[in-house]
């Protein structure tokens, strides 16, 4: 549109200028002919009209040409912001699919911490903690020893019973789980100094009983029971404030405290890796069994045939002798098949004397 309006304007600054050129244009002398001047006005003025036309069409092409650029620039131009639109229309929909997403997500997070916040109501119950630890020792001895091998819920002859116990060649490894949550939980959460000093104390004395029951029930050496018993707790942070942080009132650390009452401490993590080193020691006894059982059926092959040895060397023997007996009687059959032909040649041969008497029995023996 600006190229237009200067084009117009170059168009009436030409119209002037050709006016201009007219009316200063001089005046023919007077006496001259008019018509003459007439057709030379005329032919300056188609003149100036063509030049005029040539000028208007030159600038009606550079104009359209521009035009035509302009206009193919603004469809690009156009069709990358159609692109860069849909572009934007599909970051858009992105955005609010991963919002969908994320509003779910935050749902499923939200219902997760009801689901934890009505777990922890569960564990408040003494029984529930103890069926739960009970169930994730089971799960963990299930992973990693053979079924064959352990025993839920042991029976003593003595009519305790314990939640598991380890077979290996000759004793069996007792094993107890237990969950001192609700005074170590009190602890963690005390506002004040005093307080947590005074739930520590309790959750110490939870701990002392749980480790002194074990101990008492558990290790039974007249019951083919490992001079020592293994404590399993579910939860690594009770665990670690076992072995690691706490202490006694008189010096001593709880985990001090277990060893000396022949108490092992163990967590999820730490009694798996106990537990990979059992199932390597039972994975030997079965292999040393295995070899055991192999050097049996070795040496009961190695009776067979020496059997086998004694019967063929007594079917040798009777071969040999068949076999000398074979040749001995081919060479008597071989003696006999000699003296028949030399019979038959006598008796063809009528000018041969008769054989005495003597020599006749001589010759058949």
């Amino acid at each position: 549109m600006n190229m237009l309006v200067i084009s117009l304007i170059l168009v009436a600054c030409l119209l002037i200028v050709v006016l201009l050129v007219i009316v200063r244009r001089p005046r023919p002398a007077p006496g001259a002919d008019a018509a003459q001047s007439m057709v030379m006005m005329q032919q300056h003025v188609e003149a100036l009209r063509t030049d005029v036309r040539s000028s208007l069409q030159n600038i009606t092409d550079n104009v359209n040409q521009q035009l035509t650029a302009v206009t193919q620039q603004m469809q690009s131009q156009t069709a990358s912001v159609g692109s860069r639109l849909d572009t934007a229309a599909r970051v858009i929909g992105d955005v609010q699919k991963n919002l969908g997403e994320l509003g779910k997500a935050t749902e499923e997070i939200k219902e997760l911490g009801l689901s934890v916040s009505k777990l922890d109501e569960l564990l408040r119950a003494p029984k529930l903690r103890g069926g739960l630890g009970e169930y994730l020792l089971e799960e963990l001895l299930k992973q990693v020893l053979p079924a064959d091998h352990f025993e839920m819920q042991y029976h003593f002859r003595n009519g305790t019973i314990v939640d598991a116990i380890i077979r290996t060649s000759d004793r069996l490894a007792a094993i107890d789980s237990k969950f001192p949550l609700e005074n170590f939980r009190k602890m963690t959460t005390a506002n004040n100094d005093a307080d947590k000093k005074t739930h520590q104390k309790a959750f110490i004395n939870d701990v002392k009983k749980h480790i002194d029951a074990i101990a008492t029930k558990y290790i039974l050496p007249d019951e083919g029971t490992f001079p020592f018993a293994l404590m399993y707790i579910p939860a690594e942070n009770i665990y670690y404030e076992i072995i690691i942080k706490d202490e006694l009132s008189n010096g001593v650390g709880l985990y001090n405290y277990a060893i000396e009452r022949k108490v092992v401490p163990v967590s999820p993590n730490s009694f798996y890796a106990y537990l990979q080193v059992i199932a390597l020691g039972l994975r030997g006894l079965s292999i040393e069994r295995s070899a055991q059982d192999i050097l049996s059926t070795l040496g009961r092959l190695h009776g067979d045939i020496q059997r086998v040895r004694e019967a063929f060397d007594i079917v040798g023997s009777h071969i040999d002798n068949a076999r000398k007996k074979y040749d001995e009687a081919e060479k008597r059959l071989s003696n006999f098949e000699a003296r028949l032909e030399n019979v038959a040649g006598h008796e063809l041969d009528e000018s041969s004397p008769p054989l005495p008497a003597g020599q006749e029995k001589l010759f058949l023996s």
